[in-house]
């Protein structure tokens, strides 16, 4: 492996831990205003303030879901070629297309909002307020998509990160400060306050990216001095039919998301009345699947969410260069680093799923729900990693296709799981795994028809040892503090992670090579465990 790889395998990782750290710190700010605001809006008006988002998320999703992706390949491929105007050409002529549909969609929804409340498709007329405050964020969303797309593209994470944060915390801050400071006019202008931090969010984020720009542009600057001005340059036209191309399967990758949740709305409670449970009774094992085991799934998938992110241009630049050796090599590290994370978190999950129904969601009956989808981890972390494989190599439609398969699978599993009695949820919960598995599995035959890449069993088979041996210790452990409560789970997890990073290590699942390869931690744990006799010279 040639230094120009290791440097390369090194950025994409390093990007992965900065967004993966960003993501916990922006799930954590956000579980804290969700407690904090439910109590100033209550039920009533939380309901009120969430209205307006599946419209919103919508309109963002439409307007630039793909856009940042579609940026970001394009710019890689420019930069792997030297080519440093073009790179700044990319930037420009995104940035005014996304000015234009940003506007369209925001004005849209600013001017709209009286037609879906006429027509009925908003059920409460209060939810107005909380439309057209909504409406300014989808401009100022759309606008710093171009921003995250660049910089992503130049494989720069901490501007992301950074962006991310920031947009998370002002958006909080906001949202809790207009809804006490209006909730003396009412429920919908505390509702229609909170709502506004969508907007002010956005243009932190925004103000937080330009400054990153700033700082890149000098260097820039330099770049293109140096550049050869006789190189073509690709037109305005030619740059946004790229863009759209590339955008279009992304943004629809996107709206299957809420399209798969839509469509267990329509069935999974239907088809649990007709397993026997009544109406009540359905709708509380829905929420079992929906609202506990399916959030859980996607917190363990954190990790493999940002290494997406972060493959997506490091690929694309292997690809610029013809670099298929290279190419290789980062979607090996990329499932290995995958595996050893998604299995132990699979593992924990099943071990300790009754445990953390009972004591977290106080629903001890969500466990059955928790367990099957614990499963899933795996799949969905191979079903990211692969999409942005795949989009890295320019092949963005392909994930689409596969999702709409996958989908198509998992109505009809879920159609006929459900109404079996002895299943129930649990069906559901099995259709659900079953979408992530289709979606990866079909992934990775594309994937090895454009690459060759092909699984080694060395990469499955080692953590999945690993990850038994600590399922075994989890099961010993809870057994052994059986009525301790909380304390128990925390026990469970406390001698779980030493116990998985010594067992993979000792089946060679985790090498020195390995370690020294992971940017902030790696030679800090690799010192750690030499203290300890786990790694040998030269393994």
């Amino acid at each position: 492996m040639n230094e120009n790889t290791k440097s390369s395998n090194s950025k994409f990782l390093k990007g992965t831990l900065i967004l993966t750290a960003s993501s916990i710190v922006v799930k954590i700010i956000g579980s804290l205003n969700w407690i904090i605001l439910s109590r100033v809006l209550g039920g009533e008006g939380i309901g009120l303030y969430q209205m307006g988002f599946p419209i919103y998320l919508m309109a963002i999703t439409v307007s630039s879901a793909g856009v940042p992706v579609a940026i970001s390949i394009i710019t890689s491929e420019k930069l792997a070629k030297k080519d440093y105007r073009g790179a700044k050409r990319v930037f420009t002529v995104s940035l005014r297309l996304l000015l234009l549909t940003g506007l369209v969609f925001s004005s849209a929804l600013f001017f709209g909002a009286d037609f879906l409340i006429n027509q009925h498709i908003i059920r409460d007329a209060r939810a107005y307020y909380s439309i057209i405050a909504l409406a300014p964020a989808v401009f100022f969303v759309t606008f710093l998509a171009s921003f995250r797309g660049y910089l992503q593209g130049w494989q720069i994470m901490t501007p992301t990160a950074t962006s991310e944060v920031v947009e998370q915390l002002t958006r909080v801050i906001t949202m809790l400060v207009f809804a006490d400071l209006f909730m003396p006019y009412g429920l919908a202008y505390a509702a229609g306050g909170a709502s506004m931090g969508a907007g002010v969010g956005a243009i932190c984020a925004l103000l937080v990216l330009m400054w990153f720009y700033r700082r890149l542009k000098k260097r820039l600057q330099k770049e293109m001095e140096e550049q050869d001005t006789n190189v073509p340059q690709e037109s305005a036209g030619h740059i946004i039919k790229r863009l759209l191309r590339l955008a279009l399967p992304v943004s629809l990758t996107s709206l299957m998301l809420p399209i798969g949740a839509n469509l267990d709305l329509l069935i999974v409670p239907q088809r649990l009345e007709v397993a026997g449970f009544n109406v009540r009774h359905a709708t509380e094992l829905f929420g079992y699947l929906t609202g506990m085991a399916v959030p859980l799934v996607n917190l363990a998938t954190i990790f493999t969410a940002a290494m997406t992110i972060s493959l997506v241009p490091s690929i694309s630049e292997s690809k610029a260069l013809h670099n298929l050796a290279a190419i290789r090599e980062k979607i090996r590290i990329a499932f290995r680093v995958a595996m050893i994370i998604t299995f132990p978190c699979f593992m924990g999950l099943y071990f300790l799923g009754e445990k953390v129904a009972s004591l977290i969601y106080n629903a001890p009956k969500a466990a059955g729900a928790i367990e099957t989808m614990s499963i899933g981890i795996l799949f969905l972390g191979m079903h990211q990693i692969s999409t942005g494989i795949l989009q890295g190599l320019g092949k963005t439609a392909i994930p689409v296709m596969n999702m709409i398969l996958a989908c198509i699978i998992k109505v009809l599993l879920s159609w006929h799981f459900t109404a079996i009695p002895e299943l129930g949820i649990k069906g559901a919960s099995l259709a659900t795994v079953a979408d992530f598995a289709v979606a990866a599995i079909i992934n990775m035959a594309f994937i090895y028809k454009y690459t060759g890449y092909t699984f080694s069993l060395t990469t499955i088979i080692c953590p999945m040892i690993a990850s038994g041996i600590m399922g075994c210790i989890i099961y010993f452990v809870l057994a052994l503090t059986e009525g301790l409560g909380m304390w128990c789970v925390l026990f469970a997890m406390a001698a779980a992670i030493p116990t998985y990073a010594i067992a993979l290590t000792a089946v060679g699942g985790l090498t020195r090579k390995d370690l020294e390869n992971v940017p902030f931690v790696g030679r800090r744990v690799l010192a750690i465990g030499e203290r300890f006799g786990m790694f040998k010279e030269g393994k």
